[in-house]
Parts: C-alpha cells; sequence; structure tokens
C-alpha cells in the first residue's frame, strides 16, 4: 500500500537507531521503507512478533532470574528474558514472550505482558502497564501508564497518569488522520508512535492511531488524535 508522503519514516523518527553508536542489548529493526506501523503487524514475518522471539530463541536461559529480585513470573506462553544489569524491583509481574534489556528498570507494581519489548535503560514503573509494544533505549513509562500496541522511541517519557489508547470503542480498524485526511491502517489495534524525545504531560491520553514526530509536547490533560510533524505543541 502507498502511504502519504507526509507520513515520517522510521529514521526520522528515530535517528539513533541509524547513528553508529551501537546500542547495548537488543533493538528491534524497525522498517524504513514501509510505515513505521506495519511493524506492529501481529502476523508480518518482521513484525514485533517475529523479531522479538528471533531474540528469545538465542538465550537458553534469562541471564538474570526475576524471582530473585521478588518479581513473578508467567512462562506458559514464551520466555522471560531479563538481562543481568536489568533493575527488576518486589512486585513487579513480567508474561512471556517478554526481553527486558541491560540497565532497565521493572519498577514495583509494573505488569510486563507478552512481546513487550523493554530495550537498555527503559523504564516502565509502579502501576505501568505494557503489552505488545516497544520502549527504545531510554524511553520511560514510569508512573500510572498504560502502553499497548506501540513504539516509544529513545528519551520518551510519559507523564504520570498518560494513557496511550489502542483500541476503538466500537473495535474497528484504526484510522489515521494526516492533514485532514483518514487513512486506514490496517490494524485493529495500534496504539502510538512517539519520536525521539517527545514528552507528555500528566494524564495525557492519545488516541489511537497516533504519530508523533520528534522532540513534540503533549501538555497535561491533553487528548492528541492524528499525525504531527517533528516539535508540535499540544496545549
Amino acid at each position: 500500500m502507498e502511504w502519504p508522503d507526509s507520513l515520517p519514516s522510521a529514521s526520522e523518527l528515530f535517528p539513533s537507531l541509524y547513528s553508529t553508536n551501537p546500542h547495548k542489548g537488543f533493538c528491534p529493526t524497525l522498517p524504513n521503507s514501509d510505515a513505521v506501523f506495519t511493524f506492529l503487524q501481529p502476523k508480518s514475518p518482521n513484525g514485533l512478533k517475529a523479531q522479538l522471539l528471533s531474540v528469545l530463541e538465542g538465550f537458553s536461559s534469562s541471564p538474570q532470574n526475576p524471582i530473585d529480585s521478588g518479581a513473578t513470573l508467567d512462562e506458559s506462553q514464551g520466555k522471560v528474558i531479563v538481562e543481568t544489569s536489568a533493575r527488576i524491583e518486589v512486585g513487579a509481574h513480567l508474561i512471556g514472550p517478554c526481553y527486558v534489556g541491560p540497565e532497565a528498570e521493572i519498577r514495583h507494581g509494573a505488569y510486563v505482558r507478552p512481546f513487550s519489548w523493554i530495550c537498555a535503560e527503559a523504564v516502565v514503573g509502579h502501576a505501568s502497564e505494557i503489552k505488545h509494544a516497544v520502549l527504545l533505549p531510554g524511553a520511560k513509562a514510569p508512573h500510572f501508564n498504560y502502553v499497548g500496541d506501540s513504539i516509544l522511541g529513545k528519551g520518551v517519557n510519559l507523564g504520570a497518569g498518560t494513557k496511550v489508547s489502542n483500541l476503538r470503542n466500537d473495535g474497528g480498524e484504526v484510522q489515521l488522520r494526516i492533514e485532514g485526511e483518514r487513512v486506514g491502517s490496517g490494524l485493529r489495534k495500534f496504539g502510538a508512535i512517539l519520536g525521539e524525545g517527545c514528552q507528555l504531560g500528566c494524564n495525557s491520553v492519545t488516541n489511537p492511531g497516533v504519530i508523533l514526530g520528534c522532540n513534540s509536547v503533549v501538555w497535561p490533560n491533553i487528548t492528541v488524535t492524528g499525525v504531527h510533524g517533528a516539535e508540535s505543541k499540544h496545549r
């Protein structure tokens, strides 16, 4: 499918992934010749599910056992892999398949659901829930957040209570709003693609199918809809 030219590419949204600086642990390969959100297609051979399962297959066992830190695990559906330098706090619950990278933090009361890819130095905080989503290096969902079917770029921070909505009330296909036009995403569940450095204020909400370019800012208590370029302001 051909997408509008104004739709930002993976390299525009996540430039650090294309730099020469190596990343700790594992990061996904995002589609740069196709719309970024196609990575969230559940049956895609190059999508989130397929790539994460491939990474997990390379481990015979988890380098760190989160149970030793007081977390609980459910590996009935797949492996839970936690790198040695990750910090796991008492009361976190992790369901496989999922991956937690080096120096990442999974704090007390965090709920990490299947197909969560938590990259190096990322944070899943108290009472935050992650599901079928990627937190790229340094991304933070630190307080009372929900992140489903989404990609958060390096340095993204969600304010306390921020929710990334991923499902329409009628359960229909998520539509992208681009320059006043509606474009079907092909996805029933699609939260948000947040470019590097985005800052979302407390109790903000992103409606399904939001894309924000790098360094965009959302003020507290604001609901955002649509596709917006870099450094956009929402108040």
